[in-house]
């Protein structure tokens, strides 16, 4: 082992654990990774950023925009408004969720698939009085089952069929992975429509219906007093009768940065009351005592439950711009017009001071604003109404036009006339051009994280190539299965996938395993695609934890998951996965 295959043994491991930890996002972690190995000169400067112009990233960036574009269209609400009723059997209801997600999630990327749907799905189960966790995780799993499909349903699809095409001059075509990707998700829907949802642990939050979820009595506010307010040189004691009168209890005083508990502290002007309330008594209480949201300027001051505001709790979905941020650096009332009132995160309340609070994705935020422009202000901070959005008929004309586009797109590519990076640039450029996506839409709906990930990762994935440190990766495992069939190999290669992919991003994964499986399948001698395939098939199948996949941690707050809640539907689904993906691998991509 030379010093360059030790240096990228050590960055690889380094990456890995950093993605785990999560302690800086990936895309940081992915790019500091790009600059190690061009500061170490094992990848020439000319090549450093060739990953950005790489046709794995365009691609990924062009579906995402072709999906804010069949998203802004109304061609996803018509769908979700028409076959996602309320249906009084469990089984069927799920069974009918999960095909639609699934069928959805392979035609367009499975984050905005689920995003779409989930107010619809939410509201299903109001009518159908069910919990929200049991709509939520099939709908979540359902929706990465249907990414397998298509070479356009997941990144990981992409990012190996590129692969294959720079490894053996020919790509894998579209609908390559409809056959065992096709049969794995019929067989993951199924299992999870018959049996799986009878595994979704239904305790604490998760028992509630949507509606009692998110009609949350645990709120934690914080609120300013003002000049005129009424309870200015009264103590914490004497505002307790009040506080219980509207069901709230004050939690603690703020002054000058300082939390005090004690009752007998006299509030004064300037002080914040850290406050614990239902969002429908928050309104009376702040009339009664006079007092106003955190961050809420003199000349802006009203009264909450006015005829002109609204409340509304959204979800933080991924790739919004306010993860990582804090309410303070956000200036929500200034920029945007809108109160934060309060925060609930993985079942429970956040219950200090919402000002220092940083936002994670699947948050769910108790938002005050003006009402005719809340869901527009919600749309524009990258989070999601949890109610259901009405249609927009004046665009359903364009809804066709979208589907049209798209689908001269996806036959011009499958039947060779032009290539897919290329074909999905010119039909997301058409929906730019007639106005189907905005501009400023355009930058919006691609998720940038994952593209700085693609572009960092693709020359350090080519770089292990280069060095022969895949081959070295791949000789260590194939030491574990020596004497085995090369299926032992294959198995191992898809096990590995999906273990890496339940605690660090699929895209990521699928960088990473693609050198390692190839060069394993290159030393045993047999065909390639085989463990291609089982790398695209493992890296999209992230079911054990919320952090392996975005659409889990977007659905862990509106369902009141707790991380440990995914496994006892993911681990059987995964087993189930493997016993079919393997022999139909091994049928439709002979050794």
């Amino acid at each position: 082992m030379n010093i360059e295959q030790t240096f990228l043994l050590l960055l690889l491991g380094t990456v890995l654990i950093f993605f785990i930890w999560g302690r800086w996002r990936y895309d940081v972690v992915a790019f500091a990774a790009l600059i190690a190995t061009a500061l170490s000169g094992i990848v020439p400067t000319e090549k450093i950023f060739g990953g950005f112009g790489h046709p794995a990233t365009i691609s990924v960036a062009m579906v995402l925009i072709i999906s804010r574009a069949l998203q802004n269209s109304g061609a996803v609400d018509l769908i979700a408004r028409h076959l996602l009723p309320p249906i009084e059997n469990t089984g069927i209801h799920v069974g009918v969720l999960s095909t639609v997600s699934g069928s959805l999630s392979a035609i367009m990327n499975n984050v905005g698939a689920l995003a779409l749907l989930m107010p619809a799905a939410l509201q299903s189960a109001i009518k159908a009085k069910k919990p929200a966790a049991l709509i939520l995780m099939p709908l979540s799993f359902a929706s990465i089952l249907g990414g397998l499909v298509t070479l356009i349903g997941t990144p990981p699809n992409i990012i190996i069929a590129t692969f294959r095409g720079d490894l053996t001059g020919q790509s894998f075509n579209m609908f390559d992975f409809t056959p065992v990707g096709g049969v794995i998700a019929i067989v993951g829907i199924l299992f999870v429509s018959v049996v799986g949802w009878r595994l979704i642990p239904i305790t604490g939050k998760a028992r509630l219906s949507p509606m009692e979820l998110f009609d949350i009595d645990t709120y934690v506010t914080e609120v300013k007093v003002g000049k005129e307010s009424s309870i200015i040189g009264s103590t914490l004691a004497t505002l307790d009768e009040t506080a219980t009168e509207h069901d709230a209890v004050i939690l603690a005083l703020i002054r000058r940065g300082r939390r005090i508990t004690s009752r007998r502290t006299e509030i004064k002007t300037g002080d914040f009351l850290v406050i614990e309330v239902a969002p429908e008594t928050l309104a009376a209480l702040l009339r009664v005592m006079q007092v106003f949201p955190s961050g809420t300027k003199d000349k802006q001051r009203r009264f909450l439950g006015s005829g002109d505001t609204a409340l509304s709790e959204a979800l933080v979905a991924p790739g919004s711009k306010i993860i990582g941020q804090t309410g303070e650096a956000l200036r929500l009332r200034r920029r945007f017009g809108v109160n934060l009132l309060g925060v609930y995160r993985q079942g429970r309340s956040f219950r200090g001071r919402l000002r220092s609070f940083r936002f994670r994705t699947g948050d769910v935020l108790l938002l005050e604003g003006d009402a005719e422009r809340l869901f527009e202000v919600i749309a524009a901070l990258g989070c999601l109404p949890l109610a259901e959005r009405g249609l927009q008929p004046p665009r359903h004309g364009m809804a066709w036009i979208s589907v049209v586009v798209f689908a001269a797109a996806i036959v011009s590519a499958t039947l060779g006339m032009i290539s897919l990076p290329v074909a999905l640039a010119l039909a997301a450029s058409v929906m730019v051009m007639i106005g189907i996506v905005p501009p400023r839409d355009i930058y919006d709906g691609i998720d940038w994280p994952v593209i700085v990930l693609l572009g960092s990762m693709i020359p350090v994935g080519q770089a292990l190539e280069i060095t022969g440190t895949t081959y070295l990766i791949a000789n260590a495992l194939l030491e574990i299965s020596a004497g085995f069939s090369p299926v032992v190999a294959l198995v191992l290669v898809m096990a590995l996938t999906m273990t890496l992919s339940d605690i660090m991003n699929n895209a990521a994964t699928a960088v990473v395993m693609a050198p390692i499986s190839a060069n394993m399948a290159q030393q045993l001698g047999v065909a390639v695609d085989p463990f291609l395939m089982a790398v695209a098939i493992g890296a999209s199948c992230a079911f054990l934890t919320p952090i392996g996949h975005q659409n889990n941690a977007l659905i862990m707050g509106p369902g009141g998951f707790k991380f440990g809640d995914y496994w006892r539907l993911g681990l059987p689904l995964e087993v189930i996965i493997m016993t079919v993906a393997i022999p139909m691998l091994l049928w439709v991509w002979p050794l």
